[in-house]
């Protein structure tokens, strides 16, 4: 298992990040909030997750060990894999997702794309005594990941379009949570990146 990879940032796409790793460029599928706190040609560390299919091998990449293992964790249930683990932890912070699952919270997994109501009814069940508590760090943690010199708003558009919306979708989503965003700059505070893209998300499957 590679565990991790550390390293000069080589490129950045909507999914994906490049890491440098003596001499050798390891693409890394990461999620939006994640690929918002790296910068190009930057040195990076990224907690990582090795999937092994017949015809492929993707490495996942992760701000830190608990997003890697609660990534893993969300495997074991039946019809997760791991896109759907990404996505999850694309909208949702570890901690999240564990409160999600401890209170029963169909409505927070169905703002995930891909989860219908019951997929998330399944998943509160399978995955109930495997998650644990919350920690009390994780969305601590996304937020500091997150915060970067980069403009809320293209942070924002990125991740959407990286996670399938299309532009003008995403486009308009940005333009629903905006009002959140101006009140935390008005505040003299950055925007929370993670709390607007899970805002968003939700615009989003509300007009679908």
């Amino acid at each position: 298992m590679i565990a991790f990879v550390s390293g000069r940032v080589a490129a950045l796409a909507p999914t994906t990040a490049v890491i440098e790793v003596g001499g050798v460029g390891m693409a890394v599928q990461c999620a939006p909030a994640t690929l918002a706190g790296l910068r190009l040609d930057q040195d990076a560390r990224l907690a990582t997750s090795l999937v092994v299919r017949e015809d492929s091998l993707t490495l996942y990449g992760f701000a830190d060990d608990d997003e890697r293992q609660v990534f893993e964790l969300l495997q074991t249930a039946s019809g997760v894999g791991p896109r759907l683990a990404q996505a999850m932890l694309a909208v949702h912070s570890p901690d999240a997702l564990r409160a999600a699952v401890a209170a029963g919270d169909e409505k927070a997994l169905t703002a995930v794309p891909g989860i219908g109501k019951k997929g998330a009814q399944k998943l509160l069940l399978e995955l109930k005594d495997r998650l644990g508590a919350p920690l009390g760090t994780g969305a601590a943690a996304r937020s500091a990941t997150a915060a970067g010199p980069a403009p809320w708003s293209e942070q924002l558009l990125t991740a959407l379009v990286g996670l399938g919306y299309q532009s003008r979708e995403a486009e308009e989503a940005v333009a629903q949570v905006t009002p959140q965003a101006e009140a935390a700059l008005a505040e003299g505070t950055q925007p929370p990146v993670p709390q607007l893209l899970r805002a968003a998300l939700q615009s989003l499957n509300r007009t679908r």
